[in-house]
């Protein structure tokens, strides 16, 4: 498994233990429309460092078993992160609409930032699904 793979899974790892951490946190918040920031703060936090963490365990393991080789990366590799990118990019872009319209109708700044940041979480899950199985199954 190359690098890149590697940091796909681990963002989906990292992804899939955050969200959910924060979803409870929020709910069980006595009243969550008043201190929703430093919890989405304190995710993307968390998110970004689990994220590096795995990424550098991961990699020091790999090291120890394979050695040098784990670190190359060929033209299959680029063309995995660019198609990655564009489907995150799509999602993204579905949640800026949606952020688009709850300001036409001028919804409370709580649910906009709630749904740029479930625009994110899905835009990062899609992208990282997308990237693993185009490293099982190849680009099609």
């Amino acid at each position: 498994m190359v690098a890149e793979e590697r940091a796909a899974w681990a963002g989906l790892i990292s992804l899939v233990l955050t969200i959910p951490v924060y979803v409870v946190v929020l709910v069980g918040a006595s009243d969550p429309t008043a201190s929703w920031l430093p919890i989405m703060l304190w995710t993307i936090g968390a998110g970004i460092v689990l994220t590096v963490l795995i990424i550098a365990v991961w990699a020091l393991i790999a090291r120890a078993r394979e050695g040098d080789a784990v670190a190359a990366t060929d033209i299959r590799d680029r063309d995995i992160s660019r198609m990655g990118t564009r489907v995150e990019h799509a999602f993204l872009v579905i949640a800026g609409l949606g952020v688009i319209a709850l300001c036409a109708v001028s919804a409370d700044v709580f649910w906009i930032a709630q749904t740029m940041f479930a625009g994110f979480a899905v835009s990062a899950f899609v992208g990282g699904i997308a990237r693993v199985i185009a490293y099982r199954r190849g680009l099609i």
